[in-house]
């Protein structure tokens, strides 16, 4: 399992997710309290929009903590959206391809979880892509191809649909040709005017997420677990649930043909 934070509102340091706050995502990438591998250290990475409609990219290979460039990255740079995540791989290799997030034109996406015996079944599922959606397919993991999946889906015209169709459409491969459990997942997708975050699971386990509105910062800050130990005016979003945010304002709700 990952750990990933995202953030969106007024323009903020990274480091004010990433690596200042006592249980920073930095610092999760060491000790996660709220996933069975408390160590993520398969790699990281970032997206971040600034003047430019797409978002710039950065991941690598390395623990997030020994990173003295990401250290540096975050610290200078102010975006008014971003998604990172600290990876901890469920089968596929340590490379930068398989590093999150995940970018394409103006969306970018990361995600948290696992597709039941998707090595199984890859070359199948990746016959679902498109020829011309296909050379974007550059790793081997049931992630990205969660991503392209909603980008075939539709993702410009309806967010919300089409991520829930892909996963839907992984997990209902999971269940004709994969192993249990078929689909837990968090995940957050942004086109740097919005933040989604969805929270599913075919069993009764899904991965945590939380959000909260800082008033000082004029952001939501969402995250796989709470950024400072015992810091309260966190919301955690319900299973099966999708959260969307714009502006000051959320919206929660009910994922359509949730996973049963």
């Amino acid at each position: 399992m990952c750990r990933w934070a995202a953030y969106l509102g007024q323009p903020i340091f990274i480091e004010d997710l990433v690596s200042a706050p006592g249980h920073s995502l930095i610092e999760q990438s060491r000790r996660a309290t709220e996933c069975k591998t408390a160590t993520n250290a398969d790699g990281f990475g970032l997206a971040w929009y600034g003047d430019r409609p797409e978002a710039g990219l950065y991941r690598d290979v390395y623990p997030a903590w020994s990173d003295p460039n990401l250290a540096a990255l975050c610290r200078t740079v102010k975006s008014p959206a971003f998604l990172a995540h600290v990876r901890a791989s469920t089968g596929a290799a340590t490379s930068r391809n398989n590093c999150h997030p995940f970018a394409h034109g103006r969306w970018s996406f990361m995600h948290n979880g696992q597709i039941g015996g998707f090595d199984g079944f890859r070359r199948r599922a990746d016959m679902g892509v498109s020829e011309a959606l296909y050379p974007h397919r550059k790793g081997a993991t049931d992630s990205e191809l969660l991503f392209l999946y909603a980008l075939e889906a539709g993702l410009d015209a309806d967010p919300v649909g089409a991520m829930t169709q892909a996963h839907l459409m992984l997990r209902d491969m999971s269940i004709t040709h994969g192993t249990a459990p078929h689909l837990r997942s968090s995940a957050a997708w942004s086109d740097g005017q919005r933040l989604f975050a969805l929270r599913l699971s075919s069993d009764h386990i899904a991965p945590s997420v939380y959000y909260r509105w800082s008033a000082s910062r004029a952001g939501w800050a969402v995250v796989s677990e709470p950024l400072e130990v015992g810091q309260g005016g966190w919301t955690e979003l319900p299973p099966g649930h999708v959260a969307v945010f714009e502006g000051d304002r959320v919206g929660v709700q009910m994922m359509e043909r949730q996973a049963a």
